[in-house]
């Protein structure tokens, strides 16, 4: 069932809807606590932010001050309205699942059954990429870290059965290597299918039940699952998209995630149980992981960044963050079509936060939580680095004027490109696709930019330039993806789509 909804009736839905009553609780046995006024502010500024940006629903979770926050926003769907709770509400968290698979792995590697340091082929013989010579190389670590180096955005659908995963890992012979492994940060959605099938084959399980086995029961996350008819009491929150009038419609078919991707993307969760695997990662492990282990899967980051934000590197699975006043911000998040979420921790602050939602009007609410610092600067005491704009040259600026593209295979197996055309203007960027204008770069340092919208207005989002060892600019670096410096006349001239302002997964 769907139903479509101007702005203004989805904001008086909204609005309604988030009178919904508060859940919050403290930790096990400490009773109901008096909320802090931090909690407060947050509350507020997430409903301000659900009518600013229509958001029919939201599920919170914090960990402030050695207590557990858990509440509910809106509406599950606007077609057929139940109110969001953060016990009973899931949403399909998308690549946060990427820190489940990292931590399945390092449990495997405390049983001396995984080396992160061994190449893929001493686990998987047969595999391979276009590069025969990286494809032999390739480390755990490096698939684990973000900088495997070939392309990340291979999303084929390979079916429903249990050889789904080992078919995707086959059908990665055609990908392009795009940089030499553990040299240079792009988001790879392939690498983290291709650690679930090093899981599936060294435990001799389905990636699924391997997860299921490792972490959901242990721990336990009795929300949290690849099916939601498994999990008991679930409910879904149902993935909103906007249509071609810009109008908010639910559309339930939206949630379905290929079982492919179930390593890279296809959790789903509660809040409760989002900030429970905050917990137990800010913690001693729970008996499932040593503190060593917890540490290192935050440490020994690979080649940095941005993604979103500036990136010291990616550990096993997590993005490391600076701030200025130097504690580390460990974070993710997860984006699919009307499902976007944010999670973050500050280990020395013993602070963390999720957010879930089920639209894709999501990802500025986030933004507003996770890529600026006002949740940081109010929760944890930390900022992000400063970015002070300055206006570059001519002579600067054309270094990075050009043409950038952009692949990737879609569920059907076809490649598509998407392009971006740079050139300067004000002492700064404006990029271009298919002629339209989508953002304006402004520079705050050698190679890095902040996002402007088109008619100037500064977002939180930073971006930034990769350069060869001849010191040329090759690559545009947006949501972590690697977009090639190229000449027009390289530039594919079919299947090619809009520029997309937020990648999946």
């Amino acid at each position: 069932m769907t139903e479509q909804m101007t702005r203004r009736t989805l904001l008086t839905a909204t609005a309604a809807a988030v009178a919904a009553p508060t859940l919050l609780s403290a930790p096990a046995g400490a009773g109901t606590t008096k909320v802090p006024s931090a909690i407060r502010e947050l509350e507020d500024k997430i409903q301000a932010a659900m009518e600013t940006y229509a958001v029919p629903g939201v599920g919170l979770g914090v960990w402030y001050r050695g207590r557990e926050y858990v509440r509910g926003f809106g509406v599950t769907s606007l077609a057929d309205p139940s109110p969001v709770d953060g016990d009973h509400t899931v949403f399909r968290v998308a690549s946060t699942t990427k820190t489940f698979t990292g931590t399945a792995v390092m449990r495997l590697a405390e049983r001396g059954e995984i080396d992160l340091d061994r190449t893929v082929r001493s686990y998987l013989p047969d595999f391979r990429t276009t590069d025969p010579a990286a494809s032999a190389r390739v480390t755990v670590r490096q698939i684990l870290d973000h900088s495997a180096g070939w392309l990340g955005d291979y999303f084929l659908d390979t079916g429903i059965d249990d050889d789904a995963l080992a078919r995707y890992v086959d059908g990665m012979a055609r990908l392009p290597q795009l940089t030499a492994p553990g040299t240079v940060f792009s988001y790879n959605n392939a690498a983290l299918s291709l650690s679930g099938r090093i899981i599936e084959v060294v435990t001799g399980k389905t990636y699924e039940r391997a997860i299921g086995d490792l972490l959901l029961r242990p721990l336990p996350l009795r929300r949290s699952g690849f099916d939601i008819t498994g999990i008991a009491g679930a409910r879904m929150a149902v993935p909103h998209v906007l249509d071609d009038l810009g109008n908010l419609v639910p559309e339930p078919a939206r949630w379905y995630v290929p079982r492919s991707l179930n390593p890279a993307g296809g959790l789903i969760s509660s809040a409760r149980d989002q900030i429970r695997w905050a917990r137990f990662h800010l913690g001693d492990g729970g008996g499932l992981l040593t503190r060593r282990s917890l540490r290192r899967m935050r440490s020994r980051p690979g080649p940095g960044g941005t993604l979103f934000v500036e990136l010291d590197g990616a550990g096993v699975t997590w993005m490391i963050r600076p701030t200025a006043e130097g504690p580390e911000v460990v974070q993710h998040g997860g984006d699919w079509d009307g499902q976007h979420s944010g999670f973050l921790m500050v280990p020395e602050r013993d602070f963390a936060l999720t957010v879930l939602t089920n639209s894709d009007t999501g990802p500025a609410l986030l933004d507003d939580l996770f890529v600026g610092d006002w949740a940081l600067s109010r929760l944890a005491g930390v900022h992000n680095l400063p970015a002070e704009v300055r206006p570059l040259g001519a002579r600067q600026l054309a270094a990075y004027e050009g043409w950038y593209a952009f692949q990737q295979i879609g569920f059907d197996g076809e490649f598509y490109e998407v392009a971006l055309e740079f050139t300067a203007d004000a002492g700064g960027l404006i990029a271009r696709s298919d002629g339209d204008e989508v953002m304006r770069l402004g520079f705050y340092r050698r190679d890095y930019a902040v996002v402007h919208l088109p008619d100037g207005t500064p977002t939180p989002q930073r971006v930034n330039f990769v350069r060869g060892s001849d010191g040329s600019v090759q690559w545009f670096r947006f949501g972590g993806r690697l977009l090639r410096h190229t000449p027009p006349s390289t530039l594919r001239t079919t299947a090619t789509r809009p520029f997309p302002l937020r990648m999946p997964i």
